[in-house]
């Protein structure tokens, strides 16, 4: 009778392995078998760490004890493991530890994903499978099953299924249904779902279930949050449509409708190139009705706004760089729409377009600015468009490489900078008006300074230097007087013209150490640093009418009273001073610093420890004037306390005295036996404080891939970080100011502080506030607490009190995949904003 070929050749194959390791492998013994590839389609690996037996006659395998099985893309772990040859099945069950524990439960791995199970049957053949008691992560979801059967096209169909993104064996939560179809990479299907929480049913029934299955981003439909507002009636909000694109851009198209007529739209786009840039764009519109939009007292306020941020690499291009971060739209675009209290309380709208250029090899440096200053109280805006600036670094033109010995003009140094601007300043109203684009501003700079520094005797150093700079307006100004309406008129005149403006000054300085020495255990020198300068400038008086640079104006008919003005005096870079400037000054700035001894393990440390950052004081002599030659003395001081505390304290005095009127007059407050009267005064307290992370807990960068950091540094609201407890943070600022007589006496004080808590490891409470010393009251405060619920997460906002007053709670679901299960109470501020 003839022999079956494969049987024969598995039969030999089980003869020598026999022959090598006995019918039986003791306990202890690691046995790793490969059946040839002309058995199956592929080779089969196996091994198990207690025992093997190898039953000839029905062709089979067990394997006991972390047994492992590897075929192609298939893993299969547990701790009972039975293979077929004959019918190129595998078997695998869970086993019992001494205390009737189940463990080592079967664990099959492929392409498609992972599953926990109590039992698998798999057929190398056709690859189906069949698995019960099963846990299965698919992306960012969880599903279990009592039976799941896996067809030749990798679909898997589960029986008596519950989705949920909890990865305990035993969910939180979960969707229920009778009957799951899983597509790998695609979507996972469900028939009639209920809503289980704590194993409890609720109210929350679906016909059907339809989740996304794929990897990366993802398109499908953004639900909208629904509510009421105070204002605008009922709403839905948010909603509309996420377009995945790929890994370099995505796009989100969301809208509001609101009961009342008003309605609002989003465009949102992240875009990134690794090693080369990233950004987004956010385009925002919103039309609010405020009233009855059937009567005609009804408000309608068209409001937008648009940010862009973009970020290059440095490594793209050393050389060259290009960034924007860009915030404008309408001023009362945040009061309306502002999703967080700091966007009510904004009150500027900061933007900054450049482009920055360096031509390597050379001291030439070019860059390109485009700005924008918008004030939502003022409605007032400042745009700077375009600045264009070509610098050159400091060289040393009379500097010999080849010269042994530097000579005094070999430290001679000069730079340059040309510089063009085009400004705007108008109210946001008026903005795109042929009012505003006639009264834009424009102009060149030059600019060169020359400076060198020279020891004298030894200690002293001098600087002296010389700086040259030219303006050029393309139209200047000119008044007159008219007797029709008896005011002055002032002409635009057109053409080119040219201010250049001249200005030296030499400065001479040196440093005086004072060291004291201790004998104590820790403290061994403290050390003095004073270094007094003395300086001299010289500035000539442009209104002379040889410049031409000012010209007289009479103020009346006859002609006997008249005015001096400065032909640019609407010039984007002014015009250069009037009057003779002699300056005469002196500062003298002091530090002090301690050395102390301390022990460490390999022997004693002398450490700088810095008692007081800098004390200084300056004042100024004018000789080119007739009067009032003393400028004002002015003492500034800094230094950090506990290396915590910073602190940092300024005055002015002035040495004249004044009348009864507030006037200054020309004596000394010396005569009444002081060195000034304090005019002014400033003092700050500012710390930031914060626990150590955490011991044993890893970082969030260690735990989070690179585009998930990216995402994390890019929106820091969204996320807590448990591994600081706690962190405080306030600023406290007093100023005094008192020009003339005790009536003009004004002191503003300000305090701000916020922090943060983590209570156990599952809450943290953080605070902001601040306290107004004009108003005895506190400023907008907010409290945010945020609960850990494992899958879950809770969010809880209250402003107390204010405008601003209002209160938000949510609980919702961690995963993105279920983000839109979630529960919202609102109580929001009465101009508007959202109310559920």
């Amino acid at each position: 009778m003839r022999q079956d070929p494969v049987k024969t050749y598995f039969i030999l194959v089980c003869l020598l392995i026999t022959a090598s390791c006995g019918l039986y492998a003791q306990a202890g013994d690691t046995l790793t078998k490969t059946i040839p590839k002309a058995f199956l389609d592929d080779k089969v690996d196996y091994h198990a760490d207690d025992s093997m037996i190898t039953d000839i006659t029905n062709q089979k395998a067990f394997l006991y004890n972390n047994a492992i099985v590897v075929y192609q893309d298939m893993t299969l772990k547990a701790g009972y493991i039975e293979i077929d040859f004959k019918n190129n099945v595998v078997y695998a069950y869970g086993i019992k530890d001494s205390t009737g524990k189940d463990t080592q439960r079967p664990d099959f791995k492929n392409k498609d994903g992972q599953y926990v199970a109590g039992y698998i049957a798999y057929n190398f053949d056709t690859k189906k499978g069949k698995i019960r008691d099963v846990i299965t992560q698919q992306d960012e979801g969880y599903i279990h099953g009592s039976v799941i059967k896996k067809d030749t096209n990798d679909v898997y169909y589960v029986k008596d299924g519950k989705y949920t993104t909890c990865d305990l064996p035993h969910p939180h939560y979960y969707i229920g249904a009778k009957k799951i179809k899983v597509i790998p990479d695609d979507k996972i299907i469900t028939g009639p779902a209920e809503l289980w929480v704590a194993d409890i049913p609720t109210p929350l029934v679906l016909p059907f279930g339809y989740f996304p299955n794929k990897k990366g981003r993802r398109s499908g439909l953004i639900i909208p949050s629904y509510g009421e507002s105070a204002i605008w009636g009922f709403f839905l909000k948010d909603g509309g449509f996420y377009f995945g694109g790929n890994e370099y851009v995505d796009l989100a198209l969301t809208g509001d409708i609101y009961s009342n007529g008003s309605f609002g739209g989003t465009a949102n786009t992240n875009y990134r190139k690794r090693y080369r840039f990233d950004g987004g764009l956010n385009l925002n519109y919103s039309r609010n009705l405020s009233g009855d939009r059937e009567l005609p007292t009804t408000v309608v306020e068209d409001n937008f706004f648009v940010r862009w941020r973009h970020v290059q690499d440095p490594k793209a291009h050393p050389s060259s760089r290009f960034s924007a971060d860009v915030n404008a739209g309408s001023s009362r675009y945040n009061k309306y729409n502002g999703s967080v209290t700091g966007d009510y309380l904004q009150s500027n709208f900061l933007s900054n377009i450049s482009y920055s250029k360096s031509f390597t090899g050379t001291p030439f440096n070019f860059s390109a600015n485009a700005r924008h200053n918008q004030n939502t109280i003022t409605k007032k805006m400042d745009i700077t468009l375009p600045e264009l600036s070509l610098t050159m670094n400091r060289i040393y033109p009379f500097k010999n490489k080849k010269r042994v010995t530097n000579t005094w003009y070999d430290k001679i140094g000069m730079s340059a900078t040309a510089n063009a601007r085009n400004d705007i300043s108008t109210y946001d109203s008026l903005l795109f008006t042929n009012q505003t684009l006639q009264q834009m501003r424009n102009g060149l700079y030059f600019t060169v300074p020359i400076s060198t520094s020279i020891n004298v005797l030894k200690y002293l150093t001098l600087t002296p230097a010389i700086n040259g700079s030219s303006k050029i307006y393309f139209e200047s100004i000119r008044q007159r007087f008219d007797p029709v309406t008896d005011t002055v008129v002032t002409d635009t005149v057109p053409g080119t013209v040219i201010a250049n403006d001249l200005a030296m000054s030499a400065g001479l300085s040196t440093r005086l150490y004072g060291d004291y020495y201790f004998k104590t255990k820790h403290l061994k020198q403290i050390r003095h640093v004073a270094t007094p300068t003395l300086s001299a400038s010289y500035h000539p008086d442009f209104s002379e009418s040889k410049y031409g640079y000012y010209k007289t104006v009479p103020l009346d008919s006859t002609g006997t009273t008249t005015a001096m003005y400065s032909i640019f005096r609407n010039g984007i870079y002014g015009s250069p001073p009037e009057g003779r400037s002699g300056l005469i000054a002196f500062s003298l700035n002091n530090t002090i610093d301690a050395k102390t001894k301390q022990q460490s393990d390999s022997g004693a440390v002398y450490k700088k420890v810095a008692l007081i950052d800098n004390i200084g004081v300056g004042f100024a002599y004018n000789m080119a004037v007739k009067h009032y030659n003393w400028s004002n003395i002015n003492l500034t001081g800094r230094t950090k306390l506990f290396k915590v505390l910073d602190i940092n304290a300024g005055a002015s005095l002035d040495p004249y005295q004044i009348d009864s009127s507030g006037s200054r007059i020309e004596r000394f407050e010396w005569n009444n036996s002081r060195i000034g009267r304090l005019t002014s005064m400033t003092a700050s307290l500012s710390t930031s404080l914060r626990s150590k992370e955490k011991q044993g807990e890893k970082p969030t960068s260690s735990l989070a891939t690179q585009d998930q950091m990216d995402y994390i540094n890019s929106h820091p609201e969204a996320y807590v970080d448990f591994n600081i407890p706690w962190s405080l943070s306030f600023f406290y600022n007093i100023s005094y100011n008192r020009p003339g007589l005790p009536k003009s006496e004004v002191t503003t004080q300000s305090l701000t502080f916020s922090g943060d808590l983590s209570l156990t490891k599952k809450w943290k409470i953080s605070l902001s506030s601040g306290y107004d010393f004009t108003n005895k009251k506190l400023t907008v405060t907010s409290i945010n607490v945020y609960r850990d619920l494992h899958c879950w997460e809770m969010h809880f906002n209250y402003v107390p009190f204010g405008f601003m007053k209002s209160f938000s709670l949510e609980i919702n679901v961690k995963a993105s995949v279920l983000k839109d299960l979630k529960l919202t109470k609102r109580n929001a501020p009465t101009y508007g904003r959202d109310t559920y």
